[in-house]
C-alpha cells in the first residue's frame, strides 16, 4: 500500500476530517432542537382575518399557566397586527396545555475529534458522564393553539410547541412566552 493511501485511511486528509466533523455536528444539533409544528386548512383564506376573540379555560389544575398562556396569545396576536374584538370576531383562539414529567438528561456526552501528529493522523471518540444534582426529573409542557372559524366552528389552523422547566415562577413564565411566540410566528401560514 502506498503512503498516500495509508495516510487517507488514517484520516490525515484535512478535507475529510473537516467534512466528517461538520456532518457529525449537524446531526447532533438537529437532534437537540424542538421546532413548533402547525397544520391548517389549505383552502382557507387567511388574508381576510383581521379580528380575534379568545376562549378561556374555565377549570384547570394550573390557573397561573392558563392565565399566562391566554395573556401571551392575546399580546402576540396584537403585536402581529390583529385587533381584539370580544364579539363577532373573524376568528376564535382556543388553547390547551399538558404538563408531563420527563427524566433529565443523563449527563452523558459524546465527543468526536481529529488531529494529526507529524505525518500520521486519526480520529478520536470520547465520552463523559455528568453526575446529576437534585431532582432527576424535569417538566415538559406542550402548548396547543387552535384557530377556529366562528361561522361554522371549524378548525382552520393548529400550532403546537413545547418547553422544559424545573420549577415555576419567572423561568416558567419566560418559557411560556417564548413558546407561544414561536407557535404563533407560523400564523397565518405561508402558502
Amino acid at each position: 500500500m502506498t503512503t498516500s493511501k495509508r495516510s487517507m485511511l488514517r484520516g490525515s486528509n484535512p478535507a475529510w476530517r473537516s467534512l466528517t466533523l461538520i456532518i457529525c455536528s449537524l446531526f447532533i444539533l438537529a437532534a437537540c432542537t424542538t421546532k413548533p409544528k402547525q397544520d391548517y386548512d389549505v383552502d382557507y383564506d387567511f388574508a381576510a382575518l383581521k379580528t380575534f376573540s379568545q376562549l378561556t379555560i374555565k377549570q384547570t389544575d394550573d390557573p397561573l399557566t392558563a392565565d399566562r398562556i391566554n395573556a401571551d396569545i392575546k399580546q402576540t396576536l396584537l403585536n402581529q397586527g390583529y385587533a381584539y374584538q370580544a364579539d363577532n370576531a373573524d376568528f376564535i383562539v382556543n388553547y390547551a396545555f399538558v404538563t408531563q414529567d420527563k427524566e433529565k438528561d443523563s449527563g452523558l456526552s459524546i465527543g468526536l475529534g481529529s488531529g494529526t501528529r507529524g505525518s500520521s493522523g486519526g480520529i478520536g471518540l470520547g465520552t463523559s458522564i455528568g453526575i446529576p444534582l437534585g431532582s432527576d426529573t424535569a417538566k415538559t409542557q406542550m402548548i396547543q393553539i387552535d384557530i377556529v372559524d366562528p361561522k361554522d366552528k371549524r378548525l382552520i389552523w393548529r400550532g403546537n410547541g413545547q418547553y422544559h422547566f424545573d420549577q415555576g415562577g419567572e423561568e416558567k413564565a419566560q418559557g411560556i412566552n417564548k413558546t407561544v411566540i414561536a407557535i404563533l410566528a407560523q400564523f397565518p401560514p405561508q402558502k
